[in-house]
């Protein structure tokens, strides 16, 4: 039988808002994050069958969450391992109803907690909870990494099997476990929120779900850990980069470049909060790990009034610092960019070419769009235009592609 697609996106829909907090509450309940997960994609099944049929429920959540607990039921009924299991769930399945359906904010957290367990390895836990907690498809969490497709489903399938062997409890560990997660909790925060900053793929700039969603987060971590200088710096970066959403998407809902947006309508509420959060983890003396740089550099952007009076060279050394504390391809490319800016596009691009001389970001659409605009920036503009269309043809958004199309076609572009 065919599913209407309109009610597959509906599901899609519905599973992106609820879905963290569907397998937190099964996670509690059946004590296993992998198991929880599976129960819920079981349960999403059974909604492209029945819903069709019987009309999508007023509470979509409950219904969703009520099914998977009913399969757990019969998982132990037939592995005859019924006892305090059925009990601890079995009462309250027919009390379920919309007006029951409280999601538990902490509960997300738990279950990241529990994902970001020390018996994976820190990009298992962090690809494994990507997956669970923010619900992204393997394509999108292999980007992020920027590994292969197949590389990242093997690391997750191997993850979820680890976590059962092990049978890691879903509870937010003791104080004293805290340090050996947190890494990779404020990892896993930090990619949703990128996710959700610039979509990596679809039609939407965009997921603004997403990078809220980090952002409460953050803030609900905060409150757990208030003296965490990380912690508070990722939450300043966050606030800070989401200022912006306003500006960022025009009416039609393409990408709008920075020295394009109208800083008026950028929230100076939230580059108020970004900037009260980085004072207070700078106020703890500890030095800036690479949350606050990265909340350091966005500052910079929020405070000026324009890219030409943006301090270009203050951002550059906050490059260099950042590119010391936590190396990566992506600070680097940022750091040219920032030269360039800084310095002129002939400096910016010789950083560039030697990032792609050494195979840096290969098969990314990163490099050739920030070649493409150096070059365009040169007036050198047949080189220009063949780096943004290769841009277009790798990147995944197909707003972002959009928009390298027409600086490649625009005049000197």
């Amino acid at each position: 039988m065919s599913t209407d697609p309109d009610l597959s996106r509906r599901v899609a829909a519905i599973w992106r808002i609820e879905g963290a907090r569907i397998v937190a509450t099964l996670a509690r309940v059946v004590g296993d994050v992998a198991t929880a997960e599976d129960l819920a994609q079981d349960a999403v099944a059974e909604a492209l069958v029945q819903w069709p049929r019987d009309g999508v429920p007023r509470n979509p959540g409950a219904w969703l969450t009520a099914v998977a607990k009913r399969r757990a039921i019969d998982g132990w009924r037939r592995g005859q391992n019924l006892g305090e299991k059925y009990r601890l769930i079995g009462a309250d399945l027919d009390e379920i109803s919309d007006a029951e359906w409280q999601p538990i904010d902490d509960d997300v957290l738990r279950l990241v907690f529990a994902a970001c367990h020390p018996v994976l390895a820190r990009e298992a836990q962090v690809a494994l909870t990507l997956k669970v907690v923010a619900g992204l498809d393997t394509d999108a969490i292999a980007r992020l990494f920027l590994v292969p497709v197949p590389t990242m489903q093997q690391r997750i399938v191997r993850a979820k099997k680890a976590l059962s062997a092990a049978h890691v409890p879903f509870a937010v560990p003791d104080p004293a476990e805290w340090p050996a997660r947190l890494g990779a909790v404020l990892s896993v925060i930090y990619l949703v929120f990128t996710e959700g900053y610039a979509a990596s793929a679809g039609d939407a700039v965009l997921r603004t779900e997403l990078a809220h969603e980090a952002v409460r987060l953050g803030r609900v971590l905060n409150r757990l850990l208030p003296r965490e200088t990380e912690a508070l710096g990722l939450s300043a970066l966050m606030e800070l980069q989401a200022s912006r959403f306003a500006a960022r998407v025009d009416a039609g809902g393409d990408a709008v470049l920075l020295a394009d947006q109208d800083r008026r309508r950028w929230d100076r509420s939230a580059i108020a909060r970004g900037a009260a959060l980085l004072d207070r983890a700078d106020a703890l003396g500890r030095g800036r790990g690479p949350y606050q740089l990265q909340a350091a550099i966005a500052l910079c952007h929020a405070e000026a009034t324009s890219v030409e009076a943006t301090d270009w060279e203050r951002i550059v050394l906050l490059y260099e610092t950042l590119g010391r504390v936590a190396p990566s391809p992506v600070v680097e490319l940022n750091r040219a960019v920032a030269v360039s800016m800084a310095s002129g596009p002939l400096e910016g691009l010789a950083l560039v070419d030697a990032l792609s001389a050494a195979g840096t970001l290969k098969g990314s659409h990163l490099i050739p769009s920030v070649r493409g605009e150096l070059l365009s920036r040169l007036g050198r503009t047949r080189e220009a235009r063949s780096e943004l269309l290769r841009a277009a043809d790798l990147t995944r958004n197909e707003r972002e592609a959009a928009l390298l199309r027409r600086k490649a076609d625009a005049p000197g572009g």
